[in-house]
């Protein structure tokens, strides 16, 4: 029912599969014929993306419970969004994550500088929260944006979580953004703090395989 809800959310501005039927069990999506992503193609993704996320969000959070993957997340509503990511999505995973106490201490350190680091402050963003190249399928010419963990949150998020997996013509979609919707200062140099989430999912997930790129980002956030 959360996916569902993210979608329908989401696809008030961008373009996502139609729910068909969406109950506790069971969730049908319209077909999405899928076609090789062009660099035209990801420079339309960038600008439709700049276009969801401006269109904004009543708070940082969402009123439907998180999932990513199997895993649930807090969605509940937080003042601003270093306080949300801190306490809704990066300490919940780090409790979850079985690092050892040293690398849990820098994780906590890094955390800590969040409000410091975290860039200008921004109004919440209508971001879809899972955006690895997987979950855009090509088709028609554009993006087409799936398994959403959608809520209100930073804009770099999204675009950070593009970087970690590899979008294809990723600089083109990111090029048409910017020029859609400049982004603040600085916002390269952030994407480790966007990252630091998505990696210690991976790491409960997945275990230790995850544990030296997530412990890189830290060293990158605690260098801001």
């Amino acid at each position: 029912m959360s996916e569902a809800a993210g979608l329908r959310w989401l696809g008030e501005v961008i373009s996502v599969p139609e729910v068909i039927e969406a109950d506790a069990d069971r969730l049908v999506l319209s077909w999405v014929p899928e076609e090789a992503p062009t660099a035209t193609a990801a420079e339309r993704f960038g600008r439709d993306l700049a276009r969801l996320h401006r269109a904004g969000a009543a708070a940082f959070g969402a009123p439907w419970p998180g999932f990513i993957a199997e895993l649930p997340m807090d969605n509940a509503p937080a003042p601003d969004w270093p306080t949300f990511y801190a306490e809704r999505r990066v300490l919940p995973f780090l409790r979850l994550a079985r690092l050892s106490v040293s690398d849990a201490t820098a994780v906590e350190r890094a955390v800590e500088r969040f409000p410091e680091i975290a860039g200008p402050p921004e109004p919440p963003a209508r971001i879809h929260g899972d955006l690895w190249s997987g979950n855009v399928l090509w088709s028609g010419g554009r993006g087409v944006l799936i398994d959403p963990a959608a809520h209100g949150g930073h804009r770099e998020t999204d675009l950070a979580m593009l970087a970690l997996f590899g979008l294809p013509y990723l600089e083109r979609a990111l090029g048409a953004y910017r020029e859609e919707w400049p982004l603040a200062e600085g916002w390269r140099e952030r994407v480790p703090l966007h990252q630091l989430h998505p990696l210690l999912v991976h790491v409960v997930l997945y275990g230790a395989a995850y544990r030296d790129s997530l412990m890189t980002a830290v060293r990158q956030v605690l260098a801001l």
